[in-house]
């Protein structure tokens, strides 16, 4: 398994910024390839992503959840072998600390493809987050259309 961690800064309130990160239904706005994640269950979600052309259907299972401290997850079927945990701290009262940190089986043999696909997978963890912190703020100033 390879690892990517990153964090950012969200100008929101804990309670807030993690409150938002449980609707999961709501990912495919600010994650890039994900066109559905359905919540099967309370443990359960069902996703749908399009990535390089590429659509896969997987199911994640919540492993561990602690209320405004942690999400931990784990892919539970399908074609994708990754799992993950987020963590929320507190910085202030209007600001929050996130970090996303993915466990990941590269796809394809050889050093090569485990350093592309770690390459891919850190871009597009930067870019979710970025994106997150953006959605986040956003409806924390009260504006839920787009910029």
């Amino acid at each position: 398994m390879n690892t990517v961690k990153e964090s950012v800064d969200v100008a929101a309130p804990l309670h807030t910024t993690y409150q938002q990160w449980t609707h999961f239904e709501e990912f495919p706005r600010f994650m890039e390839g994900v066109d559905s994640v359905t919540r099967l269950d309370a443990r359960h979600n069902h996703w749908r992503t399009s990535i390089d052309g590429v659509t896969r259907e997987f199911d994640t299972e919540t492993v561990d959840q602690e209320p405004e401290e942690l999400i931990a997850w784990r892919t539970a079927g399908g074609e994708t072998d990754r799992n993950g945990v987020v963590t929320f701290r507190r910085l202030d009262a209007g600001h929050t600390r996130v970090t996303l940190a993915v466990d990941f089986r590269p796809e394809g043999p050889g050093k090569q493809a485990a350093a592309e696909a770690r390459g891919v997978v850190d871009q597009r963890v930067k870019g979710d987050l970025r994106r997150f912190k953006e959605y986040v703020e956003e409806r924390a100033r009260g504006r839920t259309g787009p910029s």
